[in-house]
């Protein structure tokens, strides 16, 4: 028989592979943005290079103006009608010529005039200059290198600080052995700064533009394959209760519709479900770190050579491997608080269990002070869910009071209208919770803004409430912004009566 091959990809790799591939969405945001990117790009450049080329061609035009003029002067005539100095006749010597030029010339912005007699800088204009040449060694050898008897030089130079543009016209004279160069040249940089500031302006707009581009591209792209998304999830088989809540918009009555139909009714029927196992799932993620850190905490701190301190570690760690073992197949009754069998009440001492839960908790953090305050009293309890409750009031005040402050770990019995009533409580030095938000803490995933931080499911405070409810009591909260928090978990006293070991010894020792 032939095989076939499944090319559905499977949990992992399903999910490697849309790592690897980006989305179509993406594929068409980004083909939109490079393509604009592209062609923004392809002319900005264009339209920059104009604009340079221009900008070059006229600087280079303002240079070989400066041939007419030298040739006048040497000819004892002038074209430059805002030159107010006359030349009467042909002057003979290179120096005068250049020395007249000198005088005759104004330079322009970004201009800077030097004339040069035998290979050396002789003569400046007297006017300021931009910039001086003549302080530039390199740039002087480089004209001089260049230039050329019979013909005008133009050439470009980048010196230590800026970019030059120059004109190197040589000048002689008929009775003067003497060579001369006569040279001219603009800043390109400053010439050019307008044209690079006005590309920088065009990449920032052009970013903002590619920006707002891919916005609206992402935006319409995801409204235009929503649908198809939806779909791809629903068939993917997603789990996820996030996933669940939502519902694929149904229009018009085509195949799509009827699909989008079915699988809406697909994820009713799967709802339920996944919320349950997700919240089934949480409550073990968080019921499970307790206990983990008081059997680290004490085997850390264990003396091997103590025999009594090894055995009593020793039933601890059993006593709370126990309760993991139990959270693990019992954590799905602490969602339904009134099953029959989630409180199995038993004659407890108070004092012991006080003290009990009080060295348990000292684990959680040893640099604090830790104190433990019990009257003597047997009340009927589950002391194994009692104890659960308690230290996970311990547990919250370790996470959210200050630091290395004292936790007091409390039991007491009060009088009311109803009856004698227990409370064990857990109060704590931190900053206290504000009156708004005390009555929503109790909720099931609800956690302070300011605890955002913490480990934590958010689901300890409502497994402590189902305890007390289990019990016919509740939690009580009492506390201030900056005075700390009492959380006491108040349930009736069934039984009452003197304090006796020998009584103890078996209900404390039996938790697990």
């Amino acid at each position: 028989m032939a095989k076939t091959r499944d090319r559905r990809p499977r949990g992992g790799n399903a999910a490697a592979a849309r790592h690897r591939t980006l989305s179509v969405r993406s594929r068409i945001v980004v083909s939109i943005v490079v393509v604009a990117g592209l062609g923004l790009a392809a002319s900005g450049i264009a339209s920059y290079l104009v604009q340079r080329e221009g900008v070059v061609a006229t600087v280079d035009a303002r240079l070989l103006r400066a041939v007419p003029h030298l040739t006048a002067i040497a000819s004892g005539s002038t074209t430059d009608r805002s030159v107010s100095t006359s030349v009467p006749a042909p002057l003979t010597t290179v120096d005068a010529i250049l020395r007249v030029a000198m005088q005759q010339v104004i330079p322009a912005a970004n201009e800077s005039v030097l004339g040069l007699i035998d290979g050396t800088p002789a003569l400046v204009p007297a006017a300021r200059l931009p910039f001086r040449m003549d302080k530039n060694p390199g740039f002087v050898a480089r004209i001089v290198a260049e230039a050329d008897r019979s013909q005008v030089v133009i050439g470009t130079a980048k010196t230590a600080d800026r970019t030059l543009r120059y004109l190197i016209v040589p000048v002689s004279a008929a009775d003067d052995p003497s060579t001369g160069l006569y040279v001219t040249a603009f800043d390109l940089d400053a010439e050019l700064g307008l044209v690079a500031e006005s590309f920088h302006t065009f990449i920032r707009v052009a970013l903002a533009a590619l920006l707002v581009v891919g916005l609206v591209a992402w935006i319409v792209a995801g409204r235009l394959l929503r649908p198809i998304r939806l779909l791809r999830e629903a068939a993917a088989g997603s789990t996820n209760a996030a996933d669940l809540t939502e519902r694929i918009p149904v229009r018009g009555r085509d195949d799509v519709s009827e699909l989008a139909i079915a699988i809406n009714g697909m994820f009713d029927r799967l709802q339920a479900s996944s919320m349950s196992q997700r919240r089934l799932l949480d409550d073990v993620g968080h019921e499970l770190k307790t206990p983990i850190t008081i059997i680290r905490g004490h085997l850390e701190l264990l003396d091997s050579a103590n025999v009594g301190e090894v055995e009593a570690t020793r039933a601890l760690a059993i006593d709370e491997l126990d309760r993991m073992a139990t959270l693990v197949s019992e954590i799905s009754l602490l969602a339904s608080s009134t099953a029959p069998n989630f409180v199995e009440l038993a004659e407890v001492d108070i004092e012991a269990l006080t003290e009990f839960v009080g060295a348990k908790a000292s684990a959680l953090d040893g640099t604090r002070t830790w104190h433990t305050e019990s009257p003597t009293v047997l009340a009927h309890i589950d002391s194994r869910r009692i104890t659960q409750a308690w230290l996970q009031l311990a547990d919250n005040a370790v996470k959210y009071s200050t630091p290395g402050t004292a936790i007091i770990i409390a039991g007491a019995v009060a009088n009311t209208p109803a009856g004698s009533v227990l409370n064990l409580s857990v109060r704590d030095c931190g900053p206290g919770i504000a009156a708004d938000v005390q009555d929503r803490i109790f909720e099931r995933f609800r956690r302070l803004e300011a605890s955002r931080g913490t480990l934590g499911s958010g689901l300890g405070l409502s497994i402590v409430s189902a305890i007390a409810e289990a019990h016919g009591g509740s939690v009580l909260l009492t506390s201030a912004a900056g005075t700390g928090s009492t959380f006491t978990i108040s349930i009736p006293l069934v039984a009452e009566a003197p304090h006796d070991a020998a009584v103890v010894a078996e209900p404390i020792g039996s938790m697990s």
